[in-house]
């Protein structure tokens, strides 16, 4: 049969186009399968992480809060002052959390709420009326009970940063403010809550203008795309990213409600930086941008955090106002244009000034030597990289009052010490602590003259010898044994001279007078050298070294006579420690710095209870703190006696070192203790006694601040004599035993007051004393602190 022609090429046509179609199907499918397997590990990856530990969190440290309670010391300036470093804003009428109203005495404070380690503190209205340098009275606006006592917010003083500096603030969904969400969507994403992670007509139109510019100069991405870009990808402006961003959008789409990506949205988005900080997400901007929590915004402020988004740096109020404000009031108009706002609210807002806070808001990391001293103690219980990255809440005892005085008495009076004695401007440095009598808490700290400087800090590791503030712990030694010394029993203040090695030691007084038989609170008063060696050498060397040991010295001390006037080298925050001991009574509370952790979820973890171990007899030690009331109305601490107000009575101790290297002042009230050192950092004299130099900055300080006085209530077997006459223990005469004879010795003779003029005889050895090995200790109690630095 004849074959028609074209009959073969047709199905040769055919065969191709098959051929075509099975490479085809084959390409589709490995596409595909290529496609889904992709899919499967970016959806891995978006899960991956947004599942697990999002953000790597900062420690967050915050001060003891202020604790408002009835006939709480506390003076109007003193409360004012407090609002306003917890960035409270003054109104008329407190309306909003935050905020408060005073007259005179009289204060109307809308609280904020906060959670603590024992459970939340709500907000509320509170009325609190001062008078006579106390709280009054608390009364609740509400009409609801008068509360016992109230907990302000606490102010946050550091941020321990991962190593990467973001830092940031985590909000949940329902503490964004609708405000906020109305805000953003209008400026970012009009349909949010429409798309599945991508906008199709935003995406064609950016494509066309890339297209036609040859490159990538317009996007269209959703608040999903950019959680995508900022939370998994580069910035890189390439096809491969954009890409990826919308694939990834989908999946986080697709996995997880619009609720859940706003929230991580808000908590990611970069909006500033502070120095080598970098600022993320709303809650930490509006912190630190105004100085207040994100659900006290107002229009305005919320209308320019939203329109910071688009460019950070180039918008950055503080550098770029007029920039900031340019955007702030386009997005007001999106505001209204979408309904968030009316036109009404809009132009009022743009009125309005930007209101950025002075300094960054919150000040964090302004007391670096305070923090120093947190996380030693911290190290103790967790690692660095927790510390950075878990998003632990901290709560230290940080008195942010009692700071600030100590920050602006350290300067001023150094500066008129090298004026007066004509020094260089800055050759004077100083370190200084303060803690709690009962709870053995460090309230403030400055390791150097300059507030806020992260260097040396002197307070914890500058260790000098004490000089005379080392004779307390001789006299407690002596007066913990009833049976042979009081108050009152005669000590010789006679020559002293013996070999040490291959030198003779001759110790002298300060004003070179032997003043032979004195009693022996005189000695102490007075800071006789020669009566404290005599008694000392009497006592043994080794009892007074156990005394020391037992009220808190770590360090070795090497047992020789010179450590009897003060060749012991210790920091100041040791030095606090052993005074703390002899102001609460004979109990030893180890200082510390922290009273609480957290973790992000508000669970407590480490807890810091107060430690407190009786060391030595509370008599002696009433005894010993009487004697030091002594030092301050009789003594070498006369200038501060003079400027005591009527009823308030302080005890405390000044100490000088050979050729005037170190000027010491150790004094405690009812309540606080505080150590002050005043030197130069090359060892070199500077011509300050104790009583001339650490003394008045001392005073600068403590009489700034709210005092109790010493309680005139001596312990079980304490016999109070006649008035000026010295307490003695039950069973004894009250001129003691050995040396003692019975003359009663009351009032000041003319004799005492020449002595007491003079200032303590400098230490005999200039040079520090001490092993770098621990001391053993004096007790089975573990120290919490204090041994974390000399183990």
């Amino acid at each position: 049969m004849a074959r028609r022609p074209g009959s073969a090429p047709a199905r040769k046509r055919r065969g191709f186009g098959g051929f075509l179609l099975r490479w085809a199907l084959l390409i589709a499918v490995g596409v595909g399968l290529a496609g889904t397997l992709y899919s499967i590990h970016l959806d891995r990856i978006v899960r991956g992480k947004f599942e697990g530990q999002r953000w790597a969190l900062p420690a967050r440290v915050y001060a003891r809060p202020l604790e408002l309670y009835a006939d709480r010391p506390l003076l109007a300036d003193q409360l004012q002052a407090e609002l306003d470093r917890l960035n409270y804003r003054r109104a008329a009428a407190p309306s909003a959390p935050g905020s408060y109203s005073r007259d005179g005495d009289r204060f109307l404070i809308r609280t904020r709420s906060f959670r603590f380690w024992d459970g939340e503190e709500p907000g509320g209205t509170l009325q609190v009326d001062l008078a006579d340098g106390r709280v009054a009275q608390l009364a609740d606006v509400s009409g609801g009970p008068a509360p016992a006592l109230v907990r302000l917010d606490p102010m946050l003083i550091a941020s321990i940063y991962p190593t990467h500096n973001e830092d940031r603030v985590l909000v949940r969904r329902k503490e964004i403010p609708d405000l906020l969400v109305g805000t953003l969507i209008a400026v970012e994403d009009r349909s949010f809550y429409r798309h599945l992670g991508v906008d199709p007509r935003g995406i064609a139109r950016a494509a066309f203008s890339n297209l036609r510019a040859g490159g990538v100069v317009e996007g269209a991405s959703t608040l999903t795309q950019q959680l995508v870009k900022n939370f998994y990808l580069s910035a890189d402006r390439t096809f491969e990213r954009k890409f990826n961003e919308a694939l990834m959008a989908l999946l986080l789409e697709r996995r997880y409600s619009k609720d859940e990506i706003l929230e991580a949205y808000a908590n990611e988005i970069y909006l500033g930086q502070d120095g080598s900080r970098a600022i993320h997400g709303f809650g930490l901007a509006s912190d630190f941008f105004f100085g207040k929590p994100l659900e006290e915004l107002g229009v305005p402020e919320t209308a320019l955090l939203v329109g910071m988004v688009q460019a950070p740096s180039s918008l950055d109020p503080r550098r770029h106002p007029q920039a900031a404000q340019k955007r702030r009031d386009l997005v007001l108009d999106l505001m209204a244009r979408d309904g968030v706002i009316s036109d009404a609210d809009a132009q009022a807002a743009k009125a309005a000034p930007l209101g950025i806070a002075e300094g960054g808001g919150r000040v964090v990391g302004a007391y670096p030597d305070f923090i120093s001293l947190v996380r030693r103690q911290l190290q103790r219980d967790y690692r660095e990289e927790d510390l950075r990255s878990e998003g632990l809440n901290i709560f230290t005892t940080l008195d942010p009052s009692v700071q600030a005085e100590v920050e602006k008495a350290l300067p001023a009076r150094l500066a008129e010490l090298e004026k007066t004695r004509r020094m260089k401007a800055g050759a004077l440095e100083a370190a200084a602590v303060v803690t709690s009598v009962a709870q053995g808490e460090v309230l403030a700290l400055a390791g150097g003259r300059e507030a806020g400087y992260a260097g040396f800090n002197r307070a914890l590791d500058s260790v000098r010898s004490i000089g005379s503030l080392v004779k307390p712990a001789v006299y407690l030694a002596a007066l913990s044994k009833p049976e042979r010394y009081s108050l009152t029993t005669s000590i010789q203040d006679t020559p002293v001279s013996m070999r040490v090695g291959d030198k003779i030691w001759a110790p002298k007084n300060y004003d070179h007078r032997v003043n032979g038989a004195v009693p022996l609170h005189r000695a102490l008063s007075s800071s006789l050298n020669l009566a404290t060696v005599n008694l000392g050498l009497s006592l043994g060397i080794t009892e007074v070294t156990e005394t020391l040991y037992r009220l808190g010295a770590q360090r070795r001390i090497s047992k020789v006579p010179a450590m009897l006037l003060g060749a012991v080298s210790l920091s100041p925050l040791e030095v606090a420690q052993i005074y703390q001991t002899i102001a609460a009574g004979g109990y030893r509370a180890p200082l510390r710095a922290i009273r609480e952790v957290m973790d992000p979820n508000g669970r407590p973890l480490n807890r810091y209870p107060l430690a407190v171990e009786a060391v030595v007899d509370p008599r002696a030690a009433y005894l010993t703190t009487w004697a030091m009331q002594r030092v301050v109305t009789h003594g070498t601490a006369r200038w501060l006696g003079a400027k005591l107000p009527k009823d308030m009575t302080m005890a405390g101790k000044t100490g000088t070192t050979d050729d005037m290297r170190d000027s010491w002042f150790a004094g405690f009230s009812g309540d606080k203790v505080a150590v002050v050192w005043v030197g130069r950092d090359d060892y070199q004299p500077m011509g300050l006694a104790g009583g001339t130099g650490a003394l008045r900055v001392w005073g600068d300080f403590m009489l700034a601040i709210p005092n109790e006085p010493l309680s005139d209530v001596p312990p079980d077997g304490v016999v109070l004599a006649g008035r000026g006459e010295a307490p003695y223990v039950a069973g004894t005469t009250p001129s003691g035993g050995a040396g003692g004879g019975k003359k009663k010795t009351g009032g000041e003779s003319g004799g005492e007051q020449d002595i007491a003029q003079a200032e303590p005889e400098p230490a005999a050895d200039p040079k520090p004393a001490i092993e770098p090995k621990a001391a053993p200790k004096a007790s089975s109690s573990k120290n919490l602190f204090m041994s974390d630095f000399y183990n």
